[in-house]
């Protein structure tokens, strides 16, 4: 039985606390992302748990008596409640106004104390039961917290529930964790990983109780100190290595971009970000701009690690595309700080398309989480253009119509598409186009026969507009940014026509 492999996908439930100050749309919203989350892990999620209160349970973040239905549920065990996707309210009693944090937290560690005590070894013995027994039996396998709680709090949840707990920070770092590719990518993900387990350490710590405490003296860990202090130590170690490599990564990563800007002779490079919320549709994006086979999947977080290709069909100037991670709202800011580096794309880009999910009813939100991201990467003076994706999810061709008018009269300058109209994506890529051509300057440079070496690279970095010959050479009539053209100018010996 245990080699066996499992036939079913491991078993969730949502649990969340709906505070006052939360409205109903976002509160929804919010656990919509979480169960979007849950299937980006793998996780079929099986029911959903809400409590409406003032503040979360200082002691275990729901009240006492919704960690008791969860139990039950957790354990299979049928109630009379019906269906545990529970829209109710609250659940139990709030503490009076008057009532401090500390006499919360005291009361709902009093509760946990009592309900530990009443199962005593016959909790303890149908727990190692259950463990012990075919895993098909179990109803739940993990409870998904769409908030991020103390170590102390899904250490206690953990207890009261019977089965492992994840917040959403957690969740948001396994996704990370399972998807980087990159060996930059995967360096990051395991720095914002450690940051987030080191404190958790201290509760593991409290459950070995005091053989987590080492003897001092010869061939003993030191004078007081711990499996878990030493495991923390160990953890800056790792996470001062990892910036170590990161920072060499970073240092290779601008030689490249040093390259690729020589090798366009001074040339200013042309770059567009894709930007935006995750599963916005970049990467479709991405591969209708570019003709790449990026990867493409109605997933959260499908892209982490940054892909740069030339906008295809190409143009002049050459302009590269680059995809990026995508945001999300609660974003771990390690993970902001971790992927700073790969977001430079975004930062240090000519042009952002901040794609945003036009069939989305929150797509407000997004946005605002998006412009709050880039402010913090140092993009948020970058220019942008606002590109309103999937509009064809949206409904029939009229309901289509009146969000694309009311988009346009909201951003007047957006664009509202779908990355899978090809009129729409050729739109998309006039755009671009006509974005770089703003700042090009027009002129005749005349090319003697005894130059004609140097016609490949005309053409490689101007568009040529016209063309004449006489019997001494040709005259082509250009468009190309200030920069280049000083340079053609200065190989061609400073012969130029009129027009420059």
């Amino acid at each position: 039985m245990q080699n066996e492999t499992r036939q079913h996908p491991l078993r969730a439930i949502v649990a969340s606390v709906h505070l006052p100050n939360v409205t109903d749309t976002e509160f929804e919203s919010s656990l919509t992302e979480l169960r979007e989350l849950a299937k980006t892990l793998g996780y079929q999620v099986v029911g959903t748990f809400i409590q409406k209160r003032a503040r979360f349970d200082a002691a275990a973040y729901l009240g006492i008596g919704k960690r008791q239905e969860m139990r039950a549920f957790v354990e299979g065990i049928d109630t009379a409640d019906g269906p545990h996707d529970d829209l109710a309210g609250e659940d139990e009693q709030e503490p009076a106004d008057d009532e401090s944090d500390h006499d919360a937290a005291a009361s709902a560690a009093r509760h946990l104390k009592e309900g530990r005590a009443a199962r005593g070894h016959a909790g303890k013995a149908k727990a190692a039961a259950q463990s012990a027994a075919d895993e098909d039996t179990r109803h739940v396998d993990v409870v998904l917290v769409d908030h991020e709680i103390s170590p102390s709090q899904a250490r206690n949840l953990e207890i009261e529930v019977g089965c492992e707990v994840m917040d959403r920070t957690m969740v948001i770092l396994e996704i990370f964790h399972r998807h980087a590719s990159s060996r930059a990518a995967r360096a990051q993900v395991e720095i914002a990983r450690l940051g987030y387990m080191s404190p958790r350490l201290r509760e593991a710590a409290k459950l070995a109780g005091p053989q987590g405490r080492q003897r001092s003296g010869t061939g003993g860990r030191g004078a007081g100190e711990t499996h878990a202090a030493l495991d923390r130590q160990k953890i800056r170690n790792r996470i001062a290595e990892l910036e170590v490599e990161i920072a060499a990564m970073d240092v290779e990563r601008k030689t490249q971009r040093a390259r690729r800007q020589a090798s366009q002779s001074g040339q200013e490079l042309a770059r567009v970000a894709l930007v935006g919320y995750t599963n916005a549709g970049k990467s479709t994006l991405m591969r209708a701009l570019t003709g790449s086979e990026v990867l493409v999947a109605n997933k959260l977080f499908a892209t982490l690690d940054t892909t740069v290709r030339a906008l295809h069909p190409e143009t002049v100037p050459r302009v590269l595309v680059s995809d990026t991670v995508g945001f999300i709202k609660n974003l771990p800011h390690d993970l902001v700080a971790s992927f700073k580096s790969t977001l430079e794309e975004a930062a240090e880009s000519s042009l952002l398309l901040h794609v945003i999910d036009a069939s989305d009813p929150g797509f407000e939100r997004q946005l605002a989480v998006t412009d709050k991201v880039l402010d913090e990467i140092g993009a948020g003076e970058v220019p942008r253009i606002r590109v309103f994706n999937k509009i064809d999810m949206v409904g029939d061709a009229a309901a289509q119509a009146e969000r694309e008018t009311a988009l346009r009269a909201q951003y007047p300058d957006c664009v509202v598409m779908s990355a899978k109209r090809d009129s729409d994506v050729a739109d998309m890529h006039a755009a671009i186009r006509d974005f770089f051509r703003k700042g090009l300057v027009e002129a005749e440079l005349f090319l003697p026969w005894s130059a004609q070496q140097l016609r490949g690279k005309i053409f490689a970095s101007c568009e040529v507009l016209d063309e004449r010959a006489d019997d001494d050479g040709a005259f082509l009539r250009v468009r190309a940014d200030a920069e280049t053209l000083k340079g053609l100018q200065e190989q061609l010996g400073g012969k130029a026509g009129p027009g420059y």
